[in-house]
Order: C-alpha cells, then sequence, then structure tokens
C-alpha cells in the first residue's frame, strides 16, 4: 500500500492547480495525481483550438457568476476569494502572461495550450507532487476510524487522509461517490450546437448575424449575440449559450423544438416601416442584391428568397404581403432544430455532485469528512469563453488553501 497525505484523482486542470498550490503552500505534504489516461491536461490541451481559453475578462463577482448556468449562486462567495484577477497573477507568477481579445476571452501570449501544460508539469515538478499516469480509480472506501480513504487502482492501492474529486463528468468516478452517500444530479450535454435542416440556411457555412437574438418556442429561454450558419445547422455564442442554460429542458426535448431568430432585434412592425421607406428610395434596384440592416449578403439573398419574391424582384414593385413576409423573417424566422452536435472537442456535461452536499467555503463534502471537489464533477458547468476553466481555478485553489492548513 502507498500511502500519502493528499491524493487528487483526476489530471486535469483542477487536479494539478489544487495538487500544485497544495505542495506549494504546505511542503510538508505528501501529494499525489491519480490520472486514469497515459497523459494528463487532456482538456486544456483542445481548449480554445489548441490555444487554451484561461479565463473571461470579467473582474466583478456579480457579473462572473451570470456565466454559470447552475452554480450561479454557489460560486458567488468563492469568487470573492478567488476569481479572475487572481487567475492572472497566479500565471504570470509563474512566468505566463495572459492575453484579452475582443470578446472578453483569455489567452497565453503564445497563443499554445501547450504554455500552460508546461507550467503546470513544471510547478508538479519542483514542488514535488508525484503525477501517475494510467491509474483508473475503481473504489474509494472510507475509513471512518482512521478518517482517511483507501484508493484502489487496477494495480495499486494508496491510503491518504484526504482526497480531492477533480475528474470532471466521469460517470464511474459518480458512482463511486454514490456508494460514499452523495446525491448525483442526472448528467446532460451543455455547450452543443444546433441540427437544423432548412433552405434558408442551406449552402451558406461560415455566414456570421453578428448580433441577433434567439428564442426556444415554448420555453423562457432565450439569448443574444453572434449565430453562426455551419454545414450542420448552427452554432457560435448565442446558440451555445440558450444550450447551456437550456440543457435540462431541451434533453427533456430529446433536442427536438423551434426556434425563433430576430436577425436585426427590431420589431416587426419598425422592420416593416423600414422596409417600406426603402420600397420608396430604391424602387428601381432589386430587393435581393440590396442588403440591409448590416446583414451578411449571402444571409440576406436566403432570407430574401424565403420572402415570396425572386432576384428580379425589384423594391417599388413590392406588394403589401412580400413587404409582410420579409419583416417576418428578418424579426421572427422559425427554425426546426432536429439534433445537438457536440461543440468541438470542448464536451461540457450539466450534472455532478449535487451543490447542497458542498461546503462553498472549502469545497469539501458535508457528508464525508476530509473529501472535496473541484472542477466539473460537481453539478456547475458554464457558457462558453474561459468559465469553465476558471470554476476549475476558483475551487482547486480553495481546496489547496483549506487543506495546506492542516
Amino acid at each position: 500500500m502507498i500511502k500519502k497525505d493528499v491524493i487528487v484523482i483526476g489530471g486535469g486542470a483542477a487536479g494539478f492547480f489544487a495538487a500544485i498550490n497544495i505542495a506549494e503552500q504546505n511542503p510538508k505534504l505528501k501529494v499525489a495525481i491519480l490520472e486514469r489516461g497515459k497523459e494528463g491536461l487532456q482538456k486544456v490541451k483542445v481548449s480554445g483550438g489548441g490555444r487554451c481559453n484561461v479565463t473571461h475578462a470579467e473582474f466583478i463577482p456579480q457579473e462572473l457568476i451570470k456565466n454559470y448556468p447552475r452554480g450561479e449562486k454557489e460560486l458567488l462567495g468563492p469568487f470573492h476569494q478567488f476569481m479572475t484577477g487572481d487567475t492572472i497573477e497566479w500565471f504570470e507568477n509563474r512566468g505566463v502572461e495572459l492575453k484579452i481579445e475582443e470578446d472578453g476571452r483569455m489567452f497565453p501570449l503564445s497563443n499554445s495550450s501547450q504554455t500552460i501544460i508546461d507550467c503546470f508539469l513544471n510547478e508538479a515538478k519542483k514542488h514535488q507532487v508525484d503525477v501517475l499516469y494510467n491509474q483508473s480509480v475503481v473504489n474509494i472506501t472510507s475509513e471512518k476510524q482512521l478518517e482517511g480513504f483507501q484508493i484502489s487502482t487496477k494495480d495499486r492501492v494508496f491510503s491518504c487522509e484526504k482526497v480531492i474529486v477533480a475528474t470532471g463528468s466521469n460517470p464511474k468516478i459518480w458512482s463511486l461517490l454514490e456508494n460514499l452517500g452523495h446525491s448525483i444530479s442526472q448528467p446532460v450535454p451543455s455547450l452543443f450546437t444546433f441540427d437544423i435542416k432548412d433552405e434558408r440556411i442551406q449552402d451558406i457555412p461560415g455566414v456570421v448575424a453578428q448580433d441577433v437574438e434567439v428564442k426556444v418556442l415554448g420555453t423562457d429561454l432565450w439569448s443574444e449575440g453572434p449565430v453562426l450558419i455551419t454545414h450542420v445547422g448552427m452554432s457560435a455564442p448565442a446558440i451555445l449559450k440558450l444550450s447551456a442554460f437550456g440543457a435540462i429542458e431541451l434533453a427533456k426535448q430529446d433536442y427536438k423544438f423551434q426556434i425563433e431568430i430576430n436577425f436585426i432585434k427590431q420589431s416587426i412592425e419598425d422592420a416593416l416601416d423600414v422596409l417600406k421607406t426603402l420600397k420608396h428610395d430604391l424602387a428601381k434596384k432589386t430587393v435581393y442584391k440590396s442588403a440591409q440592416f448590416d446583414l451578411p449578403k449571402r444571409l440576406w439573398y436566403k432570407l430574401v428568397l424565403a420572402s415570396s419574391m425572386n432576384q428580379e424582384t425589384r423594391w417599388a414593385d413590392l406588394n403589401k404581403s412580400q413587404l409582410e413576409d420579409l419583416a417576418s423573417q428578418l424579426t421572427q424566422a422559425v427554425f426546426q432544430v432536429s439534433g445537438k452536435s457536440t461543440f468541438k472537442e470542448e464536451f461540457v456535461t450539466a450534472g455532478g455532485v449535487d451543490l447542497k452536499e458542498i461546503n462553498f467555503k472549502t469545497f469539501e463534502s458535508k457528508l464525508q469528512k476530509n473529501l472535496y471537489f473541484a472542477g466539473e464533477v460537481i453539478n456547475v458547468d458554464a457558457v462558453t469563453g474561459g468559465f469553465n476553466f476558471q470554476n476549475a481555478w476558483t475551487g482547486a485553489f480553495i481546496v489547496a488553501k483549506s487543506i495546506s492548513k492542516c
């Protein structure tokens, strides 16, 4: 049996961050990371298209929490302990400078996730964290009389006083946590794109409508922002945000529902007024070739053809019905969603350890002394943009602070 003071289950972002900070703050503690794969930090590697979206430039806790469909209320206190500014400082103190992009996402100056991976591996080595790969955990036993744990992998047995579970969305680990008395909120996908087959978006992949409003009909779900037309449907922040906040509701509907898009964020009445003015001002021009409202030309073409007119129809020849059709396409376009597609490799799941069973001052289990959680293993998830990583850094740092004091 291998004895350690602290075992971290999971060699991802939260696991490494927790282990490094514990070993740095309390060098007396023997810390080990058990990673089931042959290498760790895989989500870090693929994040942001291989650039690693480390965090988001939102520095007010009350605003930051609005990006978490699950965990908003619980994370307010933790974000007052450790948040974006602390993350930036932590990395800068270790030679990794971050930059802010126009949309608020933050990346290493190098534009490479390998910079973050190298930082973690170097820090783990420097602070003598034992990183063990190919160690898939098969059992966690609580030794109550010793207030410790016995952890079995396929070929080794470890004993320790404290355990941090940082395995992300791992059903096998959730099952082991249920054996220890925890409740698991049913996992469902979050952060996914919408599959849509519709003539209006066919053959125009890559087109972006910059500022739209999207509603899921029959629900209170809505979002705004850019929408990207893809080969299979729609993506980009407006859609991904809807998928995150609607993760549970949309799963219940088996990912078959209708969305209504307002491409110009105006009322149908205001749009009609503008179109009537254009009918007069652009009388001799064709509607098809006169893109308006700052819409991409290829999208404008599609919406025009969906409005009972052809490529030769002139503004002057528009009748009341055609004007109303075009105003409706611009402000109330309804699309049938037929399914979902995972958003790149950055798969995020809603679900995990019930938040009521966690003390958010320490991220320790309320049911099992010396058992801690960090990252997506708990029922917290966020919209895209670096927010899931910020949850990982915050939880892991608070766990480390709590354990280091012991």
